[in-house]
């Protein structure tokens, strides 16, 4: 019995050589609009859908295979004498080969000033019809959607004259994974024309492109990958372009998502590095040059540095890479690197160098942030706001000097991504202590106070959160801390300004929280 292959592809990548390939094996071809006029034009036979159906495309091409002498011929179960006699019956032939990739309404929506009509347009109904036809049907029919695909399948056919039952199932389940993920960007780009006060849908479908494989998750024994965001910004990391080093552990990606957020805070005005350790960042320090910078950030914590990711709002010189040589890090994050630079850090082969040359961007307001719960998911906006300056208010006699301010700000944009309950100190350009992830804020602050040592004289703090009672305030006083920012909103506010007032500190309230769990 003479076999037909359907073939009707927009990205033709590949196409030829498979239809060749199906021809010499006995296929007889059956092909679309542009796609039967590529294959004609390379000297190969084929017959247009309009040809089988008798029934011209129409509507400007929006129905040429919708058509029972397609779907009969896709969905005919073999094994069914029934089936086959319709057939019979009705002439129509089966067909054992569906090969379709679908309208591209990715790289539609991707286009700058694309409009909706534009868009909707390129949403396929009759490829995904069929694909789904031919998926349903998989054990008579092979079922092709990408050109990755194509070399395969043609080896086994000529192999063995037929394709595996595993092989086809495999090729059946993409289908439904890729149809899913098509239907789901259309809707996730359709709703963001919703005018609505419906923010969040009933049924939220996600779609993510797989950037790796890794070796394992955050313990050897739990097996992980990376996925990314179809329309992930410049300025996050599956858009890294990796210069040398080891393949990114699933570790180093959390780490590295951490640093870079953080980094985010202070843009790219002043020098700027971050050093994070276990998704906590260790040392931030500010300078005049990119290697002051760094300096800052190692010495506030040169013992928490060793093995963590830095990430720099500036490009890395040979002076700032010599110095960074002296330790073992992970990763360094930047926007560029100089020669020089990477010819000092080329010494270390297993160093992960990224290049980022938009990693300071702030992240759009239309961000969401996950976190799976065992049956569920939780759901909500990226914490992108610092403060609103309208709700900035000192609760205290003594104002912050101009100094104390800009520590307060910088204490306040690193105590934002520090895992609660957290404390950061600040003296200068540079933390001097952080204390993170603690059931109570004064062992955070305990913490923070003996990684700063003596450096916590003169600084000045910042808590993610309010304080309760007004013993966090009253040790800070202890130890000389000058100032203090951190949300207010306590029953017992009156309780830490007068401990701050008895003790001469200067308070902010921000009248915003920033837990990090």
């Amino acid at each position: 019995m003479k076999k037909f292959a359907l073939i009707s592809v927009s990205d033709k990548t590949g196409i030829v050589d498979f239809a060749k390939g199906l021809e010499e094996l006995g296929f007889k071809l059956i092909s679309t609009g542009g796609t039967a006029a590529t294959l004609l034009k390379a000297g190969i036979d084929c017959i247009e859908v309009s040809q089988l159906t008798g029934f011209p495309e129409c509507l400007d091409g929006r129905v040429k295979t919708l058509h029972p002498k397609i779907h009969a011929g896709i969905l005919a179960k073999r094994s069914d004498e029934e089936h086959l006699k319709q057939l019979e019956e009705l002439e129509i032939n089966t067909i054992d080969l569906v090969c379709i990739n679908l309208y591209p309404f990715k790289e539609t929506i991707k286009k700058e000033g694309v409009t909706l009509d534009e868009a909707i347009e390129n949403i396929d109904i009759g490829g995904p019809t069929m694909l789904r036809a031919a998926a349903k049907n998989w054990q008579d029919v092979i079922v092709v959607t990408k050109h990755e695909d194509y070399g395969g399948i043609l080896e086994e056919l000529k192999k063995s004259g037929e394709i595996s039952e595993n092989t086809k199932f495999k090729l059946a389940s993409s289908v439904f994974e890729h149809t899913a993920a098509y239907d789901t960007l259309i809707s996730i780009y359709l709703r963001t024309h919703l005018d609505s006060e419906d923010t969040w849908p009933q049924n939220l479908n996600l779609t993510y492109e797989k950037v790796q494989d890794m070796r394992y998750g955050e313990n050897p024994h739990q097996s992980a990958a990376f996925y990314a965001e179809v329309f992930a910004g410049q300025n996050t990391l599956p858009k890294a372009k990796q210069l040398q080093g080891k393949e990114l552990s699933y570790n180093n990606i959390n780490d590295a998502n951490g640093a870079l957020d953080l980094l985010k805070e202070f843009g790219d005005e002043r020098p700027t590095v971050v050093a994070v350790k276990h998704a906590n960042p260790c040392g931030v320090g500010q300078g005049e040059n990119i290697f002051g910078a760094y300096k800052n950030a190692h010495d506030a914590d040169p013992l928490s540095i060793f093995g963590g990711i830095i990430a720099a709002n500036k490009e890395i010189d040979e002076k700032t890479a010599l110095e960074m040589q002296k330790i073992f890090l992970e990763i360094i994050i930047a926007p560029s690197f100089t020669e020089e630079a990477l010819k000092v850090l080329g010494t270390k082969k297993n160093l992960r160098l990224l290049e980022m040359p938009h990693l300071t961007s702030k992240n759009s307001e239309d961000s969401l942030d996950f976190k799976k719960v065992a049956g569920g998911l939780l759901v909500q906006r990226l914490d992108t706001e610092l403060y609103k300056p309208q709700d900035l208010i000192c609760v205290t006699k003594r104002q912050p000097s101009e100094s104390e301010l800009d520590q307060l700000f910088f204490a306040w944009r690193v105590v934002k991504h520090v895992k609660s309950n957290a404390i950061c100190l600040v003296k200068g350009d540079r933390t001097v202590g952080i204390g993170p992830g603690q059931t109570n804020r004064v062992t955070a602050l305990e913490i923070a106070i003996n990684y700063a040592k003596e450096e916590a004289g003169g600084s000045v703090m910042g808590s993610d959160a309010f304080f309760p009672y007004p013993d966090s305030v009253e040790l800070a006083a202890k130890v000389g801390i000058r100032a203090i920012i951190q949300p207010g909103g306590s029953i017992k506010d009156d309780e830490s300004i007068k401990a701050a007032d008895e003790a001469g500190i200067a308070m902010l309230f921000t009248s915003m929280r920033h837990f990090k769990h």
